[in-house]
């Protein structure tokens, strides 16, 4: 693709300012959000002990993912403005993208994998109180994060610093992209179908659960008795269009970044390398917004997010200044953060993070 992009350099940049300094603008602050949330919801779940739910744990672990996602975009950014030259030498060219692929195989898997546990959890109460326990979740995570890296581990060969003329090495026009033989070998389509598959096949597991979830519901209303029934009722209704925007959110957020490696595979003319690079960044801008957008939807979905980070931030601050008060049992503090709703959406409300 370069040689078509070659003649439209601004300053050693692929795009023109006026695109560089509000994508620039959008990633920092997401950087700050993203941050900021994904390192709250790790010490909420790791410093309050009725946060230490089996869903949480999958909801701590992506949160992980985000963080190292966001320390890959530096380097995004740095190529977005400085396409050439390169000056962070190989290994962290190869690093940064293979963190960048690791990790992004690690949420999915995750989202995947919770996913499996709601339906469970719903669909069948019973069974899913005691085949998931915490113990067994952490083995599932570990095994994600295993099964995750491995199958990134072709970017240590997909990417490198290559030059724009083989036989004069001139460090000016180094550049951290796919290699020769990546290209050559056909290793970077066979990665490509990889990513792919790592994004539909997930997609398609998300609606057959989730539109087994909602079938669930629906069948169920009518099995809803008592003084909160319409109440409760009112919760499963919500539930079905969280589940909805779960599946959209996800759709949107990856679906142009698969879209972008497509149309840089099929690469013949000008008009289809500058259609592909307009998909990269949109796709980038995405990416990022997909690893900071969960700890927002946490904040707006689930009563008990909001209760734990009041308690993380607002308690300590009203003990230290009311000395009679730090006599507050645990029990009076867990029940402070207790969800206003029972039953059905203590656990779809986990389900909001994606």
């Amino acid at each position: 693709m370069d040689e078509f992009m070659d003649d439209q350099h601004w300053g050693g940049s692929l795009f023109p300012t006026s695109t560089l300094i509000p994508v620039t603008i959008i990633c920092l602050l997401l950087f700050i959000v993203g941050v900021t949330g994904n390192t709250m919801t790790i010490l909420l779940i790791q410093r309050f002990k009725d946060m230490k739910t089996t869903t949480n744990l999958y909801l701590s672990s992506m949160a992980v993912s985000d963080l190292v996602i966001f320390l890959t975009l530096p380097f995004d950014l740095y190529r977005l403005w400085r396409y050439v030259p390169w000056v962070f030498g190989e290994l962290v060219c190869r690093l940064s993208h293979y963190l960048h692929e690791g990790c992004t195989n690690a949420t999915i898997l995750h989202i995947t994998v919770l996913s499996m546990e709601r339906y469970l959890a719903i669909c069948f109460p019973f069974k899913a109180k005691a085949a998931i326990s915490k113990r067994r979740v952490k083995y599932v995570i570990l095994a994600l994060w295993g099964f995750a890296l491995l199958s990134a581990a072709p970017m240590f060969f997909l990417m490198g610093v290559e030059y724009e003329n083989e036989t004069m090495h001139d460090p000016n026009t180094r550049q951290c992209k796919h290699t020769r033989y990546a290209i050559d070998s056909g290793l970077l389509h066979t990665t490509i179908w990889v990513s792919t598959a790592y994004f539909f096949c997930p997609m398609f597991c998300l609606l057959c659960l989730y539109g087994a979830i909602g079938r669930k519901l629906w069948k169920s209303r009518h099995e809803l008795h008592g003084p909160n029934a319409e109440a409760r009722q009112r919760v499963h209704r919500q539930t079905v269009k969280i589940l909805a925007v779960v599946v959209l959110v996800f759709a949107v957020c990856w679906l142009p970044y698969h879209i972008g490696r497509f149309l840089f595979t099929h690469v013949d003319d000008y008009h289809s390398a500058r259609l592909s690079q307009d998909f990269n960044v949109a796709s980038m801008v995405l990416f990022y917004f997909s690893a900071s957008v969960n700890p927002v939807l946490y904040n707006l979905m689930s009563n008990k997010y909001r209760s734990a980070v009041k308690r993380l931030f607002v308690l300590p601050r009203i003990l230290h200044h009311r000395p009679d008060q730090r006599h507050l049992s645990s029990r009076d503090d867990i029940t402070a953060c207790t969800e206003t709703f029972t039953g059905v959406k203590e656990t779809i409300v986990s389900t909001v993070s994606h």
